[in-house]
């Protein structure tokens, strides 16, 4: 019984999990403008949410919607996820992390934003995690 405990505080935790490098590296990959290979991970038929209200659907949607986001902050955003909780079932997950955006060259402002983000991923038939719904706004989506 002990054994199960510990091995259910570990999946719980949820330390190390490779998605952690996943996310990581798709956030390096939106710092540097990087859309080509930011598409890498994303499934074909991945929905992002832009903003509450607006999803961009299908990679080449997606593609063009970080371009335009990158133009509206004139190419200064920082994306971050810092703490991260993945819950994991057969080839799915659920990420929830804490994201931080940051923007120093915004036209009317400085841009600072701590968000909770969810996302979900699912393998693919060579075993790799891609996207399948990037929804860095979390519950936001759902207020007024």
């Amino acid at each position: 019984m002990k054994k199960d405990e510990e091995k259910l505080n570990r999946r719980v935790n949820m330390q190390n999990h490779e998605l952690e490098q996943v996310i990581k590296n798709a956030d390096r990959a939106i710092n540097n403008e990087d859309f080509d290979h930011l598409m890498e991970f994303y499934s074909e038929d991945a929905t992002l949410v832009v903003k509450p209200g607006t999803v961009a659907k299908g990679k080449e949607q997606i593609r063009r919607a970080f371009i335009a986001i990158a133009e509206y902050f004139n190419h200064s955003l920082i994306v971050n996820q810092e703490k991260m909780a993945i819950i994991e079932t057969g080839d799915t997950a659920l990420v929830v992390a804490q994201a931080q955006l940051i923007a120093n060259q915004k036209d009317d402002s400085e841009f600072s934003m701590e968000r909770t983000a969810t996302y979900v991923f699912k393998k693919d038939s060579t075993g790799t995690w891609r996207c399948i719904i990037d929804n860095s706004y979390g519950a936001e989506i759902i207020k007024n």
